[in-house]
């Protein structure tokens, strides 16, 4: 019998294992596990410093499940995540940091992209361009290889131009990095990006990195499951030729199936029809999304969860305390 119950204790730790396989160390953020990807939320910056999920073969060939465009708040985020106002007029994309192309497999993972939580600031011609080329080659890549370990965010530092109530970070670069590994086979091969915020330039390979390089940026450890050997190697080694850049191209229903733009079907304050064109499958625009059936409207009336102030002190620091204010501030500057 105890044989019998130790051999269960072991597969149920080893399936454990499977499952987090290599999420990311670091030393800041709430780690925060989703059915479909994990990540860890920096209060300072209003976004993940990582996105961490597995794509196999079968997932990213699998497009079954249209774009949702529910952007809602993440409430398993303890200090409150970003909120769709943050955005509202700054000029940037809420661009997915776990693309909704990669999670085409199930209603649930198509969802769960949606989370303020997995969203960063990005240029529109980035996000749209070259940051969407990357995420095609992944998928590519991971029916290619069969399976691949994902992890994405962007390189957060001091200094950064914000937006929005909660002053959410703007990036100047953002990074990916892969792993293929097989323990059966003993195969394996790990490859960096780290692209700019901006407009791309070339072609993808001229972004390839180190993950060392990635590290020593965003001071997160990738891969330290590894046995050491393996770690060291792939991370100091930047090996192109691992990876097929002639891949096929894998269809997805990441953006949105709409070949033309229509008129927004939200009424705006004055109650008539928004002019605006979209192309969401909604059929509403960014403005209005909250309108939506099943989404979060962009500008409630009161907030749910305490947020960080957004003033900044005499001293020149962001102010620490909590408010659950709709401008965002708390009672001592304006809330």
């Amino acid at each position: 019998m105890k044989t019998i119950l130790s051999f269960f204790l072991t597969l149920f730790s080893f399936s454990l294992l499977q499952a987090q396989e290599f999420v990311p160390v670091s030393g800041n953020g709430q780690v925060v596990h989703h059915a479909h990807y994990s990540l860890s939320y920096s209060e300072t910056h209003e976004q993940a410093e990582w996105v961490y999920y597995e794509l196999t073969a079968a997932e990213a060939r699998n497009n079954s499940y249209k774009r949702s465009d529910n952007f809602r708040e993440d409430g398993q985020v303890k200090t409150g995540s970003a909120t769709l106002a943050d955005y509202k007029g700054s000029g940037y994309d809420r661009g997915h940091l776990a693309p909704a192309g990669d999670m085409g497999f199930s209603g649930a993972a198509m969802s769960e992209s949606f989370y303020m939580s997995n969203m960063s600031p990005q240029d529109p011609s980035f996000n749209r361009g070259i940051w969407k080329q990357l995420e095609s080659l992944v998928r590519s890549w991971s029916v290619d290889k069969a399976e691949l370990f994902i992890a994405t965010g962007p390189v957060l530092e001091a200094g950064l131009s914000t937006i929005g109530y909660n002053q959410v970070s703007v990036p100047n670069y953002y990074y990916k990095v892969l792993l293929d590994y097989d323990e059966s086979s003993g195969a394996y091969g790990a490859i960096g990006f780290l692209l700019p915020n901006q407009k791309g330039q070339g072609d993808l390979d001229d972004y390839v990195v180190s993950v060392d390089r990635i590290e020593q940026l965003t001071g997160i450890d990738f891969y330290s499951q590894l046995p050491d050997a393996i770690e060291n190697d792939i991370e100091s080694n930047v090996e192109a030729n691992y990876w097929n850049w002639n891949a096929s191209k894998v269809q997805s229903y990441g953006s949105s199936s709409a070949s033309t733009a229509s008129q927004c079907e939200g009424k705006t304050k004055t109650g008539r029809r928004c002019r605006n064109q979209t192309k969401n499958e909604s059929g509403y625009c960014y403005l209005h999304e909250g309108q939506a059936s099943g989404t979060v409207s962009p500008e409630p009336a009161k907030r749910v969860t305490s947020i960080r102030c957004s003033a900044t002190t005499n001293a020149g620091t962001r102010c620490r305390r909590k408010t659950k204010s709709v401008n965002g501030k708390c009672w001592q500057h304006g809330g």
